[in-house]
């Protein structure tokens, strides 16, 4: 395999492109991986499809060890909240995981292995966390909605139906809550990425994007949506592009950021795990 160093370009930062990262244990493989997130101590948690479900990662790319062995059925989406906790999106258990980084069991959302139409879950996708402890769902592989719940798990709101309109979705594969307290969507099927208030009303509508996976937002505010081009596209608040690169060979299922802007992306196919890092010049 040729070992010559890659490099892509963000806006106005270059990054050394580091494929395959992460030193694995002889003995040890990755499983096919989902998506990822990092911890505000730099450390990765990586969502496999396969047991154990969560790889762990020092900053340096050394191997922590791994969690959930048995009770997940099907690692899909994981993120990180303000409060370091976990959330892992069991997709098709239907329902929502919230652990430590060892993975020790907090609580859950939604009735294991009990889909509900149009209700929590039916296959969700992805969960992420507001700075008050707001949790918010992508529901979207049997429903095509975005559910709201409190703090302490109970359920506020649904939004969305199936469809192509303002605040209806094919897909919503990923969402977030951005530090300008809007909900973001990722309406992959779609091809773009919608604007919510926390109320569920549809404020904008992102386009030029080829099926985009997830979201993720750094420590200035930009925000960087992978697609299966495939593509990593730097975005400002509004929404206009300001960057754009081929971080990876297939599809960036998963990407997030460090608070220091490192990039971190999961790749299915080979399934592998990829680090952008700023280099200055």
């Amino acid at each position: 395999m040729n070992d010559e160093i890659l490099y892509v370009v963000l806006g106005p930062r270059r990054y050394r492109v580091e494929r395959f990262w992460g030193d694995l244990p002889t003995a040890t493989r990755l499983g096919l991986v989902s998506t990822l997130a990092v911890a505000a101590d730099g450390t990765v948690l990586v969502a496999q499809r396969n047991a154990p479900a969560v790889a762990v990662f020092d900053p340096d790319g050394s191997y922590r060890g791994a969690w959930g062995e048995d009770g997940i059925a099907d690692p899909h989406g994981i993120k990180v909240d303000a409060a370091g906790r976990v959330l892992l999106v069991d997709r098709d258990a239907h329902q929502v995981l919230i652990c430590t980084h060892d993975g020790e069991r907090l609580a859950t959302l939604g009735e294991r292995h009990h889909p509900r139409f149009q209700a929590p879950f039916n296959h969700p996708t992805s969960a992420h966390a507001a700075a008050d402890g707001e949790i918010y769902v992508a529901d979207g592989y049997g429903n095509s909605c975005v559910h709201r719940f409190a703090a302490d798990g109970s359920h506020l709101a649904t939004w969305g139906a199936p469809g192509r309109g303002d605040g209806e979705f094919s897909t919503p594969h990923a969402v977030m809550v951005d530090s300008r307290d809007r909900v973001l969507v990722v309406d992959r099927e779609n091809d773009r990425v919608q604007v919510f208030d926390r109320d569920g009303k549809h404020l904008d509508s992102w386009l030029g994007f080829n099926r985009p996976m997830d979201i993720c937002e750094d420590a200035e505010g930009f925000l960087y949506v992978s697609d299966q081009t495939p593509r990593l596209s730097r975005l400002d608040a509004g929404g206009r592009l300001v960057g754009r690169c081929r971080p990876v060979w297939n599809v960036p299922h998963g990407v997030a950021v460090s608070r220091e802007g490192v990039f971190y992306l999961t790749e299915m196919n080979p399934s592998s795990l990829t680090r952008l890092v700023p280099v200055a010049g």
